[in-house]
């Protein structure tokens, strides 16, 4: 059986084309057999399909004798925080997060929320499900609904001082997925802690029609809508999530978007600010910024391969404070090692608070300092031709070279990295450079005409 919906971590594909429902029992069948877990925290987001694939999920878990434990319509970090807290040994969430309407998919965790190594338990899954291997039936197990929320909430709030929080006002855009009931228990608890915030809510409630459009704030094109929303609100910052809401997007009081590299710094400076000396990982794409303000503040950044997997994993090893990735992805060592796109406003409104400063003030000056190009992403013919090419050309103009991540070079004003995508033919490419924003276009319009030579 030919499965194309297992990608490098997780499960994602067409509905009825690349996955349905059987599909969804027999990787139940085959997480309990490899996985050998025990008990199995489930839950959903707003899908149109989600509840039928997570009762799927659980046919599969429950005929092989696990106990699933269902905490229903959640966010991805509330299947990360419950399969903690109940001490279950797995995860599993059904979302497509950010994916056109008609995609589906599966985020997997082992005991702790640990990821699940691609190149063993999660690649023993896949080959199980592919070939129609089963775990043996035996005394079924037990389903019971529970919800953990409560106790989220409180670790949530953990990361903060609720009553700094003062005459604020956020504009928070869930985008019609999972994160409007969420954050309605988050901000009645900030509430009953002493903050006192005022909240503007846009597209809130969770529909899987999407009447709105499918959240993805990191597209361009989606994030008018929050920016308008910012400046007629007079909001001090707006919020805006992806489906799952696992990632967060800032917009500053001007409604300027703020591109992920320069959150990563910023909330690098409020944790050193009360864990001094702490460590920071960061992924290689975009670094100058997040390295240099770490360094000036006595902490020590680390770098990390790009990925969820990765970050963690480098966070355990070194034991990080915090990491966090350019693509909006940050995780805290405090919740698991794992990602949460609920702390990272909290954190952005305390620092608002203990600061006396607008946000744009806070970003403008690292944005200055260290201009960058966004992530540029290119469709090619031959991704290695190309990146050796384009590596062969810059050389010679005297540089430090880093291959941790696909390839990176130094020239000491500038910087680029440039990365093939794992699974499709396509290069990304980061430019960066040092107080000079007449540089970084010149440069980064040099490297696109040379990629330009290899697209499709």
């Amino acid at each position: 059986m030919m499965l194309k919906c297992f990608k490098s971590y997780d499960v994602r594909g067409r509905v009825g084309e690349d996955l349905d429902a059987e599909i969804c029992r027999r990787i139940g069948r085959a997480f309990a057999e490899v996985m050998d877990p025990g008990s199995v925290v489930l839950g959903r987001d707003i899908r149109s399909t989600s509840e039928e694939f997570q009762t799927a999920l659980a046919q599969g878990l429950l005929e092989s004798g696990v106990d699933v434990i269902d905490i229903g319509l959640c966010g991805t970090e509330e299947v990360y925080f419950a399969t903690d807290h109940f001490g279950a040994g797995g995860g599993l969430m059904v979302t497509a997060s950010h994916n056109p309407i008609d995609y589906n998919g599966i985020k997997l965790v082992e005991r702790g929320a640990r990821p699940i190594p691609p190149e063993g338990g999660f690649s023993e899954i896949r080959d199980r499900v592919a070939a129609g291997i089963a775990a043996p039936e035996g005394p079924r197990g037990t389903l019971r609904r529970e919800t953990a929320r409560p106790a989220y909430v409180e670790r949530v709030l953990s990361f903060i001082t609720p009553d700094l929080l003062r005459g604020r006002k956020i504009l928070v855009n869930a985008g019609n997925g999972c994160a409007g009931p969420t954050f309605d228990a988050i901000a009645k608890a900030l509430a009953g802690k002493g903050a006192d915030i005022t909240f503007e809510r846009l597209h809130h409630q969770p529909d899987g029609s999407f009447p709105n459009g499918i959240p993805n704030p990191l597209l361009p094109e989606n994030r008018p809508v929050t920016a308008d929303a910012v400046r007629a609100s007079g909001a001090d910052f707006g919020v805006a999530w992806d489906g799952d809401f696992d990632r967060c997007f800032f917009f500053d009081e001007t409604g300027a978007f703020i591109d992920g590299e320069y959150l990563v710094g910023l909330l690098a400076e409020a944790f050193l600010g009360t864990h001094p000396g702490a460590k920071i990982v960061h992924d290689p794409r975009v670094m100058w910024n997040t390295r240099e303000t770490v360094t000036a503040l006595g902490g020590e950044p680390v770098v990390s391969l790009t990925g969820h997997a990765h970050v963690k994993a480098t966070m355990r090893r070194v034991d990080a404070i915090y990491g966090g990735e350019m693509s909006a992805h940050h995780y805290f060592r405090d919740f698991m090692y794992c990602d949460s796109g609920m702390i990272p406003w909290l954190l952005v409104a305390e620092h608002l608070c203990r600061t006396g400063k607008p946000l744009s003030e806070l970003i403008g000056t690292a944005r200055a300092r260290f201009p960058s190009s966004g992530e540029i992403n290119f469709r090619v013919t031959d991704a290695a031709a190309a990146m050796e090419s384009i590596e062969t050309a810059l050389v010679g103009e005297g540089c430090e070279i880093d291959r941790l991540d696909g390839v990176s070079l130094d020239f000491g004003d500038w910087r680029l990295n440039l990365r093939r995508s794992s699974t499709e033919p396509m290069l990304r490419l980061n430019v960066e450079a040092r107080n000079d924003r007449a540089l970084l276009e010149r440069k980064t319009a040099e490297i696109t005409g040379m990629i330009r030579a290899f697209e499709a």
